[in-house]
């Protein structure tokens, strides 16, 4: 994207200011964000509205979010916990030290001491003492197709889960609550799956060569084609890896002289392009548009550090669904507050890409948006589409850019020709090219089993994150014992679940992540709620304090606190 290019991009517009309301429930804290158009007869006690916005032009369909607080007894025992497994690590690091326990880690030989370590003790200590608690918990091998069910490779360890050995045993038919395949196109059988095959017998499977040069195949230039078209911009360009397409374009896209907004629970592949760029970097509250608004509002009035010169670029960086949170991004605002300020808005929608929207567009359509409305339009194959790599979308200026200025572009293998036609396929089906409904009739389940799963878990008093739409569902668990217990009393119960734990969240907020999928039957559903339930209550899990819903109640907005 070029500097010429930032008049056609951007145009002005007004934005109202959305101002952050705290009301305290006596049935607990509950930060609840709710987005109206229409007014409603009823509210719900016991909860908390906050980052309410009534403005019709910006939003047309409800917008619901729940993040309820830490319960304070919840937080103390959590915090207790993590300090009691830190000194007993610092007792267990003074054992190995005089070889009365053994130890495991990686260690510099004696005669290495005098070289630059490799290994920093410190740094490795929660990798040592409370990682290897419950390291059992990830890296399990699956031995199938991870749709709906799979199939794990059985394992134990005799050394507290510093090493593992197969047992040769398979557990069989473990329901998948944690892949992130959407729309259920992770299958061996079927269309997508046919179609594959059929490319590899026809190019082979991979193609030894960048793009630029002799790898760009007749297939990649049609999946290009037809992502333009169906996000509804005017060109596209396909990366091989989802991760690389964000890190290696951002650092395309901007540099010195640039200002980078970047939300504050943004993916890892956002912050490492970020930091990359050399542009320079402010973190705004997680979807507060009050925090994004006065960043920009400095950055316009102040400039630059030291020479306060006007920015090059202002790129805000914001992602359609977050992946821990279950959030979606406020989106409506964002565009308001980046027509207004004149920025460029870089979107990332690996997660909401086929999972969001009425013709499974991503959040843009899910919002019924403008798509020239966002400048850089990124996601990924992995999820929705059953497949890898990532795209860029946007306008043919910025396309053409990327192609001869992007490191993914240039010196990165072209994505394997299979991978392309299961892309295709996919998009094809979602899209009602095929001439069938099975598209629209997954987008339609994907919706239900999202909205069933959630429901039925508050229902049960589970904290549960995220928006109503999001099929992330991010399950509290807080206290670090728990992390591993819930991992390993669900496998047990043939229930395949990811569960999470700092550094990746903060440190009091531990959770369980579920992926809702379109190929989850009502009956799957049905047994991963009754497991969930089951572990809940053996562990203590239910720590919601939350009013039991009314089934026939809806949710009434607050008055008006826009202002301009």
């Amino acid at each position: 994207m070029t500097e010429s290019s930032s008049t056609k991009l951007l145009n002005g517009d007004a934005c109202r200011r959305t101002l952050n309301g705290k009301n305290a429930s006596k049935n607990g804290y509950v930060k609840n964000h709710c987005l109206f158009q229409q007014s409603q007869k009823y509210s719900r006690s016991g909860e908390k509205k906050q980052n309410a916005t009534h403005n019709p032009s910006l939003y047309k369909k409800p917008f619901m979010e729940y993040f309820e607080e830490t319960p304070l007894l919840v937080a103390v025992l959590t915090y207790m916990g993590y300090g009691i497994l830190t000194v007993f690590g610092y007792l267990r690091d003074f054992l190995r030290h005089w070889n009365i326990e053994k130890c495991h880690v990686a260690r510099e030989r004696d005669e290495q001491k005098d070289f630059v370590p490799l290994y920093q003790d410190f740094e490795n200590f929660y990798t040592r003492n409370l990682y290897m608690r419950i390291r059992d918990n990830w890296n399990r091998p699956i031995c199938s197709v991870p749709g709906a069910k799979m199939d794990l490779v059985e394992r134990v360890t005799h050394n507290y889960n510093w090493t593992f050995e197969h047992t040769g045993k398979v557990v069989k038919d473990v329901i998948n609550m944690g892949s992130y395949n959407y729309l259920g196109f992770a299958e061996n059988t079927g269309p997508c799956a046919d179609a594959a095959i059929e490319v590899t017998q026809k190019y082979g499977a991979g193609v030894g060569s960048t793009r630029c040069e002799m790898g760009n195949l007749d297939i990649h230039e049609e999946l290009e084609e037809l992502v333009a078209r169906f996000l509804g911009v005017e060109s596209s360009m396909a990366f091989g890896m989802g991760f690389a397409t964000n890190s290696m374009n951002i650092p395309a896209l901007t540099g010195k002289g640039c200002l980078i907004l970047s939300d504050e629970l943004n993916h890892a592949s956002l912050v490492l392009g970020a930091r990359l760029s050399g542009s320079t970097i402010r973190v705004f509250k997680h979807n507060n548009m009050q925090s994004l608004e006065k960043l920009l509002r400095d950055a316009i009035v102040h400039g630059q550090p030291r020479t306060h010169r006007p920015w090059k670029k202002i790129l805000i960086v914001v992602e359609g669904i977050y992946s821990m949170e279950g959030s979606i991004v406020r989106l409506p605002e964002v565009v308001a507050l980046k027509k207004r300020y004149k920025a460029y808005l870089y979107l990332d929608e690996a997660h909401s890409i086929g999972a969001l929207g009425p013709n499974g567009r991503g959040v843009v359509d899910y919002f019924g948006l403008d798509p020239r409305d966002v400048d850089i339009m990124m996601g990924t194959f992995t999820k929705s589409f059953g497949a890898a790599g990532g795209y860029i979308g946007g306008k043919k200026e910025l396309i053409d850019y990327l192609r001869s200025h992007s490191h993914s572009a240039v010196y990165a293998t072209s994505m394997a020709p299979p991978v392309a036609q299961q892309i295709i396929t996919s998009m094809k089906t979602i899209m009602g090219e095929d001439g069938t409904t099975l598209g629209a009739d997954r987008l339609r389940q994907l919706s239900e089993n999202t909205n069933y799963f959630r429901r039925r878990l508050r229902e049960m008093g589970f904290i549960i994150y995220g928006n109503d739409d999001s099929p992330v569902v991010p399950l509290m668990l807080y206290m670090p014992a728990k992390i591993g217990a819930f991992g390993r009393e669900m496998l047990k119960r043939n229930i395949g679940t990811v569960v999470v734990g700092f550094p990746a969240t903060p440190i009091i907020e531990s959770r369980a992540r579920f992926c809702v999928s379109a190929a989850h039957t009502r009956e799957m559903l049905d047994t991963a709620l009754e497991a969930i339930s089951e572990v809940g209550d053996l562990l203590q899990l239910k720590y919601s304090r939350r009013e039991k819903p009314l089934p026939s109640l809806g949710w009434m907005s607050e008055e008006s606190l826009l202002q301009d």
